[in-house]
């Protein structure tokens, strides 16, 4: 099922949070992931670099999803996330035409 198109209430509500900014940052490293991707983290690195419970890294990252600025993958008994480079943009633009 296509999922609808993102907001801008729902992208700034997304990153209201300071610690959803500090993933999102987080997700723009290389080579940080444990699972050997070039790009992304896996739900344990996450957790690991944040210093967050696992069920409140979780929550946060349900609201990046369905905000649209992380895409996540089952690998295994993993979750692997990286960040929608593509929606960020496309968001920062809106929201400079609004301002």
């Amino acid at each position: 099922m296509p999922q609808p198109a993102p907001n801008l209430d729902s992208f700034l509500h997304a990153i209201a949070d300071p610690a959803r900014r500090r993933i999102l940052h987080a997700l723009k490293e290389k080579g940080g992931c444990s699972i050997d991707k070039d790009i992304g983290l896996c739900s344990s690195d996450i957790e690991e670099r944040m210093k967050l419970a696992q069920p409140t890294i979780s929550h946060h990252m349900r609201i990046l999803e369905k905000a649209g600025l992380v895409e996540a993958k089952r690998e295994g008994h993993w979750r692997w996330y990286r960040r929608n480079e593509k929606l960020i943009a496309e968001m920062v633009k809106r929201l400079k035409g609004q301002l």
